[in-house]
């Protein structure tokens, strides 16, 4: 089950745009949605600009269909002095039937980054994007 009382970080349906012949979704799309979602996460921890860095341990469980809702859940496992990482789990509601199943899981790595797009400390902030992120 998706976690118990938590707001995913994003949810989309499931498009026939996003869809191979076979109408299944292309991994490429929901790779898209889970670095939004982990984006989220590092966004909000590093109170501005963030860059994805790495995608590690990328596992599809099973196809999402055109119609599933598709929901993606993100955790901040690790904070580094400039990087971040996010462990990503993606649900989906299946149109046909309303079966809740987990499809896929990754751990993303972010890093935090100044008005440059250079490195900076996660708990430095950028300036105003700082102040409104808290």
């Amino acid at each position: 089950m998706p976690p118990a009382g938590r707001e995913p970080a994003l949810r989309n349906f499931a498009m026939p745009a996003d869809a191979n012949p076979n109408g299944d979704i292309f991994g490429g799309w929901l790779m898209a949605q889970m670095d939004l979602a982990g984006a989220v996460a590092a966004k909000r921890r590093a109170h501005g600009r963030i860059a994805t860095v790495a995608v590690d341990a990328m596992t599809f469980h099973k196809p999402v269909f055109v119609g599933d809702l598709v929901s993606c859940y993100a955790d901040l496992i690790k904070v580094g002095r400039t990087s971040m990482t996010v462990k990503i789990e993606t649900w989906v509601e299946r149109r046909a039937g309303g079966a809740i199943e987990k499809v896929t899981q990754a751990t993303f790595t972010y890093v935090a980054i100044d008005q440059n797009g250079r490195p900076r400390p996660v708990d430095a902030g950028t300036g105003d994007a700082a102040k409104t992120d808290r």
